[in-house]
């Protein structure tokens, strides 16, 4: 698995090229990867430079910083300045390893370290995920066998994986040719009834550049559209936190009631971290069938064919969205067991299946 997810890391996320310095950052369970990463990389003319911390250390930075929890060292801004493309690897050890840590402390780094974010959002960058025993034990699998359904999601299984995702990619144009022509998206499922304007944004083709794996189209919602409500129904890690029955009731685009049956105070502070937190960045539709079961990871979860997510707080430009926040928390709700998607008063999908598409 790893030669060949470096390989797609490196000529079909990142294009890698001469001269190019890719800075790449990991937990020390990913070793077996970088060092596929690594030469790879150096085939290709590019310069890796790691950043690999040890599985404990951010618990212990957030438990421990000082000062720095709300100041970026220099030399973390001038890595992040000097790289061309960057590219993380989610690797925990222990997904729940920052559970205990103070929810409103983390919010408070979030905001403080914003910056660092934009700085890899404004050049080529990419994101993985290595298959850790603690996400194996996360999913409900044992080592081997979530290996395999990783490798299954990232196309891995494929005979050429970089030609699968252009596959998808060419599904996902299609899609949003159907989506560009459409004003109003309405989210239906037990517990949900959300109304949401896309009219005059922007839908990206989400197939692989930059998530990998992949499998969505997304766009930045309306600011102030949101009516209704949502209720999702997949359980997330999120920030080293276990979050699941989260509902949020939306007027004018603002979420005015928000709950968790679990986590709950993660919930609050996350909304409370800026004004931006309390409304939507994204509405993201899944299109990976092969990633066909939840884990509670996710960077999995939301490319689920048959779900959609939404995202409270920062927007891409890209899409036309201008909502800005230090948060971007994707939340998930799984339509396969009965839901819709309304397109301007038409199914789109029903029970995760397109209609006339």
């Amino acid at each position: 698995m790893e030669i060949t997810l470096a390989r797609l890391l490196s000529d079909y996320c990142l294009q890698a090229r001469p001269s190019q310095t890719v800075l790449i950052e990991a937990k020390t369970p990913a070793l077996p990867l970088i060092e596929a990463l690594v030469p790879t990389l150096l085939e290709r003319g590019a310069y890796p430079l790691v950043l690999l911390e040890y599985p404990e250390q951010e618990r212990h930075f957030l438990e421990g910083a000082g000062a720095w929890l709300e100041q970026i060292p220099p030399i973390r801004r001038q890595m992040a300045e000097a790289a061309d493309a960057s590219l993380r690897i989610y690797s925990e050890e222990n997904p729940l390893s920052l559970t205990g840590v103070d929810p409103a402390r983390m919010a408070r780094h979030r905001k403080a370290w914003r910056e660092l974010a934009e700085i890899r959002l404004g050049k080529p960058w990419a994101l993985t995920l290595y298959p850790t025993p603690g996400y194996a034990q996360q999913a409900g699998m044992g080592t081997a066998r979530f290996r395999e359904f990783v490798g299954r999601a990232l196309f891995l299984d494929r005979p050429d994986p970089v030609a699968a995702w252009r596959e998808l990619s060419a599904f996902q144009a299609a899609l949003i040719e159907r989506l560009g022509k459409v004003r109003m998206i309405r989210l239906e499922a037990p517990g949900t009834d959300l109304r949401l304007s896309v009219e005059g944004r922007t839908w990206v083709n989400s197939d692989g550049r930059r998530n990998m794996p992949s499998g969505e189209v997304f766009t930045g919602p309306q600011e102030t559209s949101a009516e209704g409500q949502v209720s999702f129904n997949l359980p997330a890690v999120v920030a080293g936190q276990q979050v699941e029955g989260v509902y949020l009731r939306f007027e004018g685009g603002k979420v005015v009631e928000a709950r968790a049956e679990r986590g709950q105070g993660y919930l609050h502070a996350a909304l409370e971290s800026d004004p931006g937190a309390r409304f939507l960045g994204e509405l993201g539709i899944g299109t990976n069938y092969g990633i066909d079961r939840p884990t509670g990871i996710v960077l999995l979860d939301e490319k689920i064919g048959g779900s959609v997510h939404l995202a409270l707080g920062n927007s891409y430009p890209e899409t036309g969205g201008t909502n800005r926040s230090a948060v971007h928390w994707d939340l998930v709700l799984d339509l396969r067991g009965g839901g819709r998607i309304w397109a301007d008063g038409e199914v789109l999908q029903e029970d995760g299946r397109w209609v006339g598409l």
